[in-house]
């Protein structure tokens, strides 16, 4: 199964809801080091949105049907719900296949620990797909922070947000805690990972989790907050019922400020069907760039371009050579096991939605 430099890296991609159409598909065909071989979907209308959209692959209705057809495959990037990660996942590596894995990683930082092990021992190649390092707000506040324009930075405050009262059927609204459910193992999975790129280790951590869907198994509002060992404060906040949003990034220095509105436009234009090779792709427009500097002297600071396709050009550097993989999968267990412990200490409040409906 090894690659060489000039044949492309035969790539499956299992499961083709929003991960694989949106976050994967795109780049493993934009990217000419990779070739798209095979979707892995059991639902039938996605089976034939992935044959039209994707007509050069061949749409598997099965993991087990994949496998049978591993000799003409090098890469496998899994985006299944997270319960299925760690199966599946050891599945592909004992195919002899290297393995990305969408967030979370696996449910558990056990099965994520001995994921890891088991990839080392078969001398494969695993990482997880953390695509919001990516992003280009994101970004710019890494350059803030590494160059020294905030001085020491004090506190961190980031959000996803949006509102979204009507859940739509999927793995998401039925999955538990259990099963790596709920916005803090999806959200948080992003933002906390986020915190620790920029600030290092976490010392301490406290969350307040709650679920205001009526019937809902797992927290859709969260809220986080971090003490790094460097000294810097993070809170992080997760909400899928905000009627009205705070800002993305609102980052405190002993020198200057940095705040902006908005999530990254990447995701909202891969789903519009925009290409990772189009010109504007990633490109945030001026109006929606962040605020720079100290309150009465603010000036707006240009947002870096967002470039969700630099994971799949370093793991193709990483596959084709020596080149450290484009995420340490020990990342993403770290992040999990704050996760966890979050979960294990805070109670999951379940507001009285009687006296919330009242008036």
């Amino acid at each position: 199964m090894a690659t060489t430099s000039v044949e492309p890296i035969r790539t499956a991609v299992i499961g083709y809801g929003v991960s694989g159409r949106v976050f994967h598909a795109p780049f493993l065909e934009a990217d000419p080091r990779f070739s798209l071989d095979v979707i892995v979907t059991g639902d039938a209308g996605r089976a034939a949105d992935a044959a039209t959209q994707h007509p050069d692959a061949r749409v598997l209705a099965s993991l087990e049907e994949m496998l049978e057809a591993a000799d003409d495959l090098d890469l496998v990037v899994i985006g299944t719900p997270p319960a299925t990660h760690a199966r599946i996942a050891t599945a592909a590596l004992e195919a002899g296949l290297d393995v990305v894995v969408d967030k979370p990683f696996t449910a558990t930082s056990d099965e994520g620990r001995a994921l890891i092990e088991h990839a080392q021992r078969l001398g494969r190649r695993i990482t997880a797909f953390q695509n919001r390092r990516w992003d280009g707000d994101f970004q710019t506040v890494r350059d803030l922070v590494e160059t020294g324009r905030l001085g020491a930075v004090r506190r961190f405050e980031s959000r996803f947000e949006w509102y979204k009262p009507e859940v739509r059927a999927s793995w998401k609204a039925e999955a538990s805690v259990a099963q790596g459910g709920g916005i803090l193992f999806d959200l948080g999975t992003h933002l906390i990972d986020q915190a620790v790129q920029l600030f290092g280790p976490v010392a301490e951590a406290k969350a307040e989790l709650a679920v205001n869907r009526p019937g809902g198994l797992a927290d859709d509002d969260a809220f986080v907050a971090l003490r790094h060992e460097s000294g810097t404060i993070s809170h992080l906040w997760m909400n899928s019922l905000a009627p009205q949003f705070g800002p993305r990034f609102h980052v405190l220095g002993s020198l200057s400020g940095y705040t902006s509105h908005g999530l990254d436009g990447q995701e909202s234009a891969l789903d519009a069907g925009v290409s990772p090779s189009d010109e504007d792709y990633g490109v945030t427009p001026a109006s929606r760039w962040g605020l720079f500097g100290v309150e009465g002297a603010l000036k707006p600071l240009p947002t870096r371009r967002g470039d969700y396709g630099a994971f799949y050009r370093t793991l193709a550097d990483a596959l084709r050579g020596d080149a450290a993989l484009p995420v340490d999968p020990r990342d993403a267990v770290s992040v999990i096991e704050i996760i966890e412990r979050l979960h294990a200490e805070t109670p999951l409040r379940r507001p009285d939605l009687s006296e919330q409906n009242e008036g």
